[in-house]
């Protein structure tokens, strides 16, 4: 067992200087990522592009993989398709929550000026709202929401840590939810 973790961890070494030898990792876990990744999404085409993307950054990191008491490559590499997986499943579901909207179920009783008017009086409530939260929680949450930044992106921009940002997002949130309830 043990020689079978050192094995991982040497392929994924070689194929620095040999990238063939990553067809090895590849082969032995590609099915078992898909398993991981479909639980998450639930769609093999989606589990198919997380799993690639994953290889991709294991790949591209592995030197920055360092073996550890109790951290494996397989648990390292695990974590970076879990990670994939939540990140890619949270952006779809932002994507759908943005075009809910549109859903033609949705609307099919109502009239063209009907669909329009209920579309621009959510979307002016949800500018009103916006407009209530002080400039700092308003950025970050146009720049997370809106403009789909990744948390490092939108730290760096406002020179905060990832914590603080984590912060301001959730407090956004919360003032969002009772500005909400008041509308």
């Amino acid at each position: 067992m043990n020689d079978s973790l050192q094995l991982d961890e040497d392929i994924l070494i070689a194929s620095l200087d040999d990238p063939g030898q990553f067809s090895l990792l590849v082969e032995k876990y590609q099915r078992p990522f898909l398993r991981v990744a479909y639980g998450v999404v639930r769609n093999p085409q989606e589990a198919e592009d997380i799993v690639q993307e994953a290889f991709c950054d294991i790949y591209r990191n592995a030197t920055k993989f360092k073996k550890q008491e109790g951290a494996s490559f397989k648990s390292w590499a695990y974590r970076v398709v879990i990670n994939k997986a939540i990140s890619h499943y949270r952006k779809l579901k932002r994507e759908r929550e943005r075009f809910t909207l549109l859903e033609p179920d949705h609307y099919e009783n109502l009239g063209v000026d009907e669909i329009l008017s209920s579309v621009l009086d959510q979307k002016m409530t949800a500018e009103k709202i916006l407009g209530q939260l002080p400039t700092d929680l308003r950025r970050v949450v146009e720049a997370y929401y809106i403009e789909d930044k990744s948390y490092a992106d939108i730290a760096r921009e406002e020179n905060v840590s990832l914590s603080t940002l984590k912060m301001r997002l959730f407090r956004a949130k919360r003032m969002m939810k009772d500005f909400a309830l008041s509308v």
